[in-house]
């Protein structure tokens, strides 16, 4: 096997396992992101927001970074292709080819990632404005014959209830 297809090789597999890096982190985005919906579904508490806005902007950052590096090793591959047999010198470097679009500011905002993120993003803050309404749960109760909750009090009804109000400010 020759020296150049041997680097290329080499190469190769860091791309492989940048790209495999990428549907990792997003995989655990969505996991993440589900999980503290749910959270926020069951408790109401709203730290589950911002740190579901937290993950999602360490994750996007993250996601740049490995797109970046991926995208380097991929000039890095291009580079070396082109190379004479007896110019391999193995050098795994590839801070040269960090600029343009393989910086990691340019790869945060890459289509992709913007796509993906974005529409995270999106998912996050519809679930952020409708779990930031103040509502109120108002349980009826027949044999206390008031409300449970003293913020409001309303005739108590004909069956036992759960009403869900939006209050509007």
């Amino acid at each position: 096997m020759s020296d150049k297809q041997k680097h290329l090789e080499f190469i190769q597999a860091i791309i492989t396992r940048m790209g495999s890096n990428l549907f990792i982190l997003k995989g655990w985005t969505v996991t993440l992101i589900v999980a503290l919906f749910t959270f926020i579904a069951k408790d109401g508490n709203g730290i589950y927001i911002l740190f579901s806005y937290f993950v999602l902007i360490i994750f996007w950052i993250l996601d740049g970074y490995f797109l970046s590096r991926e995208r380097c090793f991929r000039k890095l591959y291009n580079h070396v292709r082109v190379k004479k047999e007896k110019d391999i010198n193995f050098s795994m470097n590839y801070k040269k080819f960090e600029k343009g679009k393989n910086t990691w500011f340019r790869s945060i905002f890459s289509k992709t990632l913007v796509i993906f993120y974005g529409v995270l993003l999106f998912v996050t803050s519809i679930v952020a404005f409708f779990s930031n309404t103040k509502n109120v749960f108002i349980q009826v109760n027949l044999k206390k014959d008031k409300c449970q909750n003293p913020l409001f009090e309303r005739p108590s009804l004909d069956v036992d209830r759960q009403f869900f109000f939006k209050e509007i400010n």
